[in-house]
Order: structure tokens, then C-alpha cells, then sequence
């Protein structure tokens, strides 16, 4: 009897349910002669006698961290994985390839599987919609992958739910949202799909209106303290309707108040006008609820055992950083790490059992005494990152950007747009002094180009100097924050990948200066009309409505009549039906209009 299951668990399905270690191992093991005396029963089950003595057994339809082996190890060990390697290697791969869809697995397969009572815990999620995007099996790779609001989960073998993996805690419920996830895809013909659920309307967030109206008539200048309580009770009874969007932007926007009556260089005016815009757009938009308002999920789910690859850090503050991380499609990141911290997990590979991941895309790594949490360098791991989390076509990744909905009514996920970008070559060094800008072109194995762009800032005074020197080594990879201008993909590089191994420049110290040939911002009329815009109307919110001044409302006739002679003549309109009558409706009218053609340009 052949074991169909065991001929279709790849390598990187193997290190899914161990890790690559242990298949590295298993595998050098059986080169070297290491082989398992193997057996098959009548009922399928494949044994296997290593010269050690030990022995395991691998029963149909049972997991490998379920099936007997005599080594005492509680997990799925090297003598599971060698098993199944010496048993691929004992049978003829002849059968074809089978490119099945989970959708096709019915409901009455997963009460089966996991029980009613369970199958109804999902349901809820069902009824309250969520959003996935998946992967589908291909000739090369036969896995099928879900990507839902909080976890992964990743069909191993093609029909056999008894290899399914998800870092999730609630196993049993995350795989049956992702049947449904596929189900629904299978009938749109679509790989991005919002399912169940229904649309939002108008009235979802109406208790917002009022309170946005009267901040941006006070502006940031005169917002009363007293009002923050309100804003507080908002965000609690949003946060309970697992409304995670809003709530998330009326958290950031009692931040900037507070920054500013702290005199904080953490406000910026320019934050806090996008801010409020964000929740009006938020409160009108008609869309799948799990995209415009939020998931219906928990705040914070914890993960059963999570895998995670470092790709860099951004440092914050004196003492803290941001730490980026691949895990399965999407990247996670930990916010507030502190500096000691960030430096052991910017350039590691992170196994930890003690992880929790927001709705939003936030992880954080706990401390226990009970759960472990191990590094390991990173090492070529970012050779084997998922081929949704890199670019190697920079043309294709600025028409997929093109195609993105606006960002205002986007879920709101952290690093959505952090990638691995593939490099052939890097020319054009330079660094503007005016600008404090280090420019470079990067050339893709494609052939085709882009502009990485790095800024100075006083948090990480030797961040440029370890970048140049970097892409001066001949890099492969760079990891960064991407986005689109005129056409151009545009990197933002958090760690660039050498043939010495990672580099995270904002953690560079005591590098030297990397003399660099001068480089020169070049102006961009339609981009400075455009800034030049925005900036008078986040004045306007920064001073508030109810106190503004001719000769602001001058400006902001000027900007207009500039608008319409670049050719936005759109927003020159709606620029000036603000001036003629100021007043919320008119403001967030025309900045939505601004911030839509800024992200678009």
C-alpha cells in the first residue's frame, strides 16, 4: 500500500511541522548511510528500524508529532522526518500532480474532524466576515496557504486535513475558516476574498461624526482636555465591537494631542489632519467590514508555536525599536522593543512559544518560565522567504501597488507594504547634503530598476554610513518599506543581505564615513503642489476651524489656483469651495481628495 500523504510532505512542509534544522539533519543523516530498515503493514503504516535501535512508526492518518517513535521525543523529531525521507526515497514519483482546492472539503468533513460545537465557534467569525488572501497549489508546490485576519494556516497534503498547519492556538477553528476562505474564492475565481460578513454602511460609526466634527473645528491647538474622555469612551466601545480600525486611529490621534501639549517633536500637524480624515473616510465608507472597519477577531490572539524571520529594525526613540519579522505571507512586527532586545532579534531566525499576534499585525514575543522562545542567526533563511513577501520584478510590484485600494480605507495592518527585494546590481550612489538623503538605483534579476531612498535621523546617527557601506558589498537583498512615485518603486531599506550576512543599519555603530559622491533632490512640480496643499490644509486642522485667518484662507486660494494650473483641477475645486466656506464637510472633502492623489502620484 502506498502512503500518497508521505510522498507529498516537500522539505519546506517538513521544516513547517520541525524546522529546517532538523530536516538539514535527517536528510545529511541518510546521505551519510544512516538508513532506516523500513516496513509497510497491510493497513499502511510505514515503519522504520534504525541501526541505533530505535524505531518509529508512521500509521495512516495520524500526524507526525502524534506517531510513535521510541527516541522519547515529545515533538516531531529527525527519526519521524528521516522515515518519511527514506520512504520518498524508496518509491517512484509517477503519480501526477494533484492541484486540489481545501474548498472542496464539505462542512460535513469538518464536524467530522473537529465536532459541531467547534464548527459553530467558527461560524461566528463566519457571520461577522473577515478578509482572506490565499495561496494556491502550483506543479512545484502542492501546499495550499490561507492568510486570515490573525494566523496562517497552510494545507501541507493535497486532501488530507490531518497535515494542516496554523501557528494559531484555536487549530481546529482557523482551518475551518480557511476552507470557507477557499470555498468562497473557488466560486469568485479570486485569491483575495472577503467572506462572510456583510458590507458596511454609513451609519456603522455615526457616534464618530460629532466628536470629529467639533476637533477639527477646535484643531489641535484648543482641544479641550475634557473631550478626551469622551474619545476615550469611543474608543472603548469601539474596541468591544471589535471595530479595531477606528479604535486604532483614535488611539494615534489622542497620542498627537497629547504630544502637542507636551511640546513633543512627536506631533506632527501633517499626522494629525491624515488622522482625521482617516476616521471620516472610515465612518462614509461603504466596503467588506473586515477591510474598512476591522476584523471580527479578538484584539490580541495568542500563537501556539510561531516561526519568525528577523528582517531588520527600525529604531524609534533612544532606547527603543521596531523589529520586523516574516511569518508564513505577511510581516509582523514588534513595536517598542527595547534596543538591547532589538539587537539580538533584527537579523534572527525566532522560534518562540510564547507569542501573541494582534489584528493589526503586531506580534509580541512573552517571557515564561514554562514557554521557550529560541534565536538562531539568521543565516540564508531569507533565500527561502514565501514568494509573496519578495520582489524580484520591480515593474510588477509598481503596477501592484498601483492597484491597491486608498490606504484611508485599507485594512489597517502593520508593515503591510515591508518586502525582501532581490538585487543584481546597485549604481548611482549618492547623498544629498541638503535633504540628508542617501539615493541609490537597484537593478533586479529581471533587468528591470528601482530607488532605494534613506533619510538621516538623529535616533540612528550611523545608519547611513552602514548602508553605503553595504550596497557597496555587493548586496542580494535589501528589506525595506516599499511604495510608488511617477511610476518608480521606491525602497526604504531596513537590512540589506551580504555575502557577510545581515546588515541592519539603524543598529550600525562606530562606523566610519563612507565618502559618497553629491547627489541632488530634483524638484517635482506636480509632488510640490501637492505638498504645498496638504501642508496649508493640516494647518487648518492644527489651528481649527473655528479660528482661522484670512490670510491663511489666502493661502489656501493660492495653492488652489496652483493646483489647477499643474492640471488637478479637481482638487483645485474643492480646495477653493473650502476657502469660500470653512467648514468640516469642505476641509475632509478636499484632503481626502489631496491624500488620494499624493499616494497615487
Amino acid at each position: 500500500m502506498t502512503r500518497p500523504d508521505l510522498l507529498a510532505l516537500t522539505p519546506d512542509a517538513l521544516a513547517a511541522l520541525a524546522n529546517r534544522g532538523l530536516v538539514k539533519r535527517a536528510a545529511k543523516e541518510l546521505d551519510a548511510g544512516v538508513v532506516p530498515a523500513l516496513d509497510t503493514d497491510p493497513a499502511g503504516a510505514v515503519q522504520g528500524k534504525f541501526p541505533d535501535g530505535t524505531t518509529t512508526t508512521l500509521p495512516p492518518g495520524t500526524t507526525l508529532d502524534a506517531a510513535r517513535c521510541s527516541c522519547g521525543a515529545a515533538g516531531v523529531c529527525r527519526h519521524r522526518i528521516a522515515v518519511v525521507l527514506a520512504y520518498q526515497r524508496t518509491q517512484e514519483a509517477t503519480a501526477p500532480v494533484e492541484l486540489w482546492s481545501p474548498g472542496t472539503v464539505t462542512d460535513e468533513d469538518l464536524v467530522a474532524l473537529m465536532g459541531e460545537r467547534t464548527l459553530r465557534r467558527a461560524r461566528r467569525a463566519l457571520q461577522a466576515g473577515y478578509r482572506a488572501k490565499l495561496r494556491r497549489p502550483t506543479a512545484d508546490d502542492q501546499t495550499a496557504q490561507a492568510e486570515l485576519p490573525t494566523c496562517t494556516v497552510t494545507f501541507l497534503v493535497p486532501g488530507d486535513l490531518s497535515y494542516v498547519h496554523t501557528d494559531a492556538v484555536n487549530r481546529d477553528e482557523a482551518m475551518a475558516l480557511a476552507v470557507w476562505a477557499f470555498r468562497e474564492a473557488d466560486a469568485h475565481r479570486s485569491d483575495t476574498v472577503d467572506v462572510g460578513g456583510s458590507p458596511t454602511t454609513a451609519t456603522d460609526l455615526t457616534a464618530v461624526t460629532d466628536l470629529l466634527d467639533q476637533l477639527l473645528l477646535d484643531g489641535a491647538t484648543n482641544a479641550s482636555e475634557v473631550l478626551d474622555v469622551a474619545w476615550q469612551r469611543l474608543h472603548r466601545d469601539l474596541s468591544a465591537q471589535r471595530l479595531h480600525w477606528p479604535a486604532a486611529v483614535i488611539t494615534d490621534l489622542l497620542a498627537q494631542l497629547e504630544a502637542y501639549r507636551r511640546r513633543s517633536a512627536g506631533y506632527e500637524a501633517e499626522l494629525f489632519a491624515a488622522l482625521l480624515t482617516e476616521l471620516h473616510a472610515r465612518t462614509t465608507a461603504t466596503g467588506p467590514r473586515a477591510e474598512v472597519l476591522g476584523p471580527d477577531e479578538p484584539a490580541e490572539t495568542p500563537l501556539r508555536r510561531v516561526r519568525l524571520t528577523a528582517l531588520g529594525a527600525r529604531v524609534r526613540t533612544e532606547n527603543t525599536a521596531d523589529v520586523y519579522f516574516a511569518s508564513g505571507d505577511v510581516v509582523l512586527v514588534q513595536r517598542d522593543t527595547p534596543l538591547r532586545t532589538g539587537h539580538r532579534l533584527a537579523a534572527s531566525n525566532v522560534v518562540s512559544e510564547s507569542a501573541t499576534r494582534s489584528a493589526s499585525r503586531a506580534v509580541t514575543l512573552k517571557t515564561s518560565r514554562v514557554a521557550k522562545t529560541s534565536l538562531t542567526p539568521v543565516g540564508t533563511a531569507w533565500d527561502h522567504l514565501p514568494r509573496a513577501l519578495v520582489i524580484d520584478d520591480y515593474d510588477a510590484a509598481s503596477a501592484h501597488l498601483a492597484g491597491l485600494p486608498p490606504r484611508q480605507v485599507r485594512a489597517r495592518v502593520e508593515a503591510e507594504l515591508v518586502r525582501a527585494v532581490r538585487v543584481a546590481e546597485v549604481s548611482d550612489l549618492a547623498y544629498d547634503p541638503a535633504a540628508q538623503r542617501l539615493t541609490a538605483t537597484l537593478r533586479s534579476p529581471a533587468g528591470t530598476s528601482c530607488v532605494l531612498q534613506a533619510t538621516h535621523r538623529a535616533v540612528a546617527p550611523h545608519s547611513l554610513d552602514a548602508l553605503a557601506e553595504a550596497l557597496r558589498a555587493n548586496p542580494t537583498t535589501v528589506t525595506g518599506s516599499v511604495r510608488r512615485h511617477r511610476g518608480t518603486l521606491v525602497v526604504d531599506p531596513l537590512a540589506v543581505h551580504t555575502g557577510v550576512g545581515v546588515v541592519v543599519p539603524d543598529l550600525a555603530t562606530g562606523t566610519s564615513s563612507q565618502p559618497l559622491p553629491p547627489g541632488v533632490t530634483t524638484a517635482d512640480p506636480l509632488s510640490a503642489a501637492i505638498d504645498s496643499a496638504l501642508t496649508v490644509l493640516a494647518e487648518a486642522a492644527h489651528r481649527g476651524l473655528d479660528h482661522l485667518t484670512d490670510s491663511l484662507l489666502g493661502r489656501v486660494r493660492e495653492v488652489a489656483a496652483h493646483l489647477h494650473r499643474t492640471g488637478l483641477r479637481t482638487a483645485a475645486a474643492q480646495l477653493t469651495a473650502f476657502a469660500d466656506a470653512p467648514a468640516s464637510r469642505t476641509w475632509l472633502g478636499a484632503h481626502l481628495r489631496l491624500l488620494v492623489t499624493a499616494d497615487a502620484r
